[in-house]
């Protein structure tokens, strides 16, 4: 039994606020508790926003080699630890181990090395006419991730925000907090700047309300529900923050009159089960022409 007691914050491990609310880690594979996670409050969520705020200005100066390096050295040792992401996520989430090792751990690392690549070349500066548009970091960014695909998530919010100059406040999933503790300690073992990047776990009612409504948050990036992103687009309004959205929805699988039936629903079965089924773009309905 694992139990997560600490967040990251300021570039230190730091106790929820009056030592957190307690909840059972559960795996989906045996439906029986595998850990206990303290979840934090409102508290919790200002002092990351504070760490974020304070790191901002001397982040968003920083050079592009500077942030270069620092992703690289995420990536390295985001490397390292393949494995235990690995068996971090198909313990948490009860995804098929084979696709744990393949996939699910793998493109964290494949978003990192991407985005280093378009860092390289990303012109923050462009003249329009007789106008010079420069791109700028937002600012604070709070992220939200979602469980099914947990570091994928996390690393497509994160890279980006910091190779933007962003400072960033990130709540994982407390259905799945194995892997974003893992993500956590590989940021503070790649000497990310204190305040830059920030880790805590907490419910969406509580934590999620708060950073998506705080004054010193410049940008909420959410990946849930439709009622999540519903209650987010609420709280961030009266601050007008930038607010980007990814809400869950199954896909319908169209075959068509021409289709090769036997392949089509073959290929869509397996699409839809390669996550067990928990992928936002899973095709669980297929739509066929009455005469086949």
């Amino acid at each position: 039994m694992k139990t997560l007691n600490r967040f990251y914050i300021d570039g230190e491990w730091i106790a929820p606020h009056e030592g957190g609310k307690p909840m059972d880690i559960v795996s989906p594979s045996t439906e029986l508790p595998i850990g206990q996670l303290m979840l934090g409050s409102a508290h919790d969520a200002d002092r990351a926003v504070a760490a974020a705020r304070a790191a901002f200005p001397a982040w968003s100066d920083s050079s592009r080699e500077t942030r270069i390096a620092l992703l690289e050295r995420i990536a390295a040792c985001y490397r390292d630890r393949l494995g235990e992401l690995a068996q971090a996520v198909c313990e948490e989430i009860g995804a098929p181990v084979t696709l744990c090792k393949t996939l699910q751990a793998p493109i964290g690392l494949a978003h990192l090395q991407a985005t280093i690549e378009t860092l390289r070349n990303f012109e923050f500066e462009s003249v329009r006419g007789k106008s010079v548009v420069r791109r700028e970091a937002i600012g604070v960014a709070a992220l939200i991730t979602p469980w099914n695909w947990p570091l994928n998530q996390i690393v497509a919010k994160v890279a980006p925000a910091l190779a933007a100059g962003c400072t960033v406040v990130l709540k994982p999933s407390e259905l799945a907090p194995f892997d974003a503790m893992i993500f956590a300690e590989i940021m503070h073992a790649a000497g990310t700047p204190p305040g830059v990047f920030n880790m805590i776990f907490g419910e969406g009612r509580e934590v999620g309300a708060r950073l998506s409504s705080h004054a010193q948050v410049d940008m909420v990036s959410i990946t849930g529900s439709t009622r999540a992103g519903v209650e987010v687009a609420i709280s961030a309004a009266p601050t007008v923050k930038r607010v980007a959205q990814e809400l869950g929805g199954k896909s319908p699988l169209l075959i068509l009159d021409d289709a090769d039936l036997q392949a089509a629903v073959t290929t869509g079965v397996a699409q839809c089960m390669a996550n067990s089924g928990q992928t936002c773009i899973a095709p669980t309905r297929m739509l066929v022409p009455r005469a086949l």
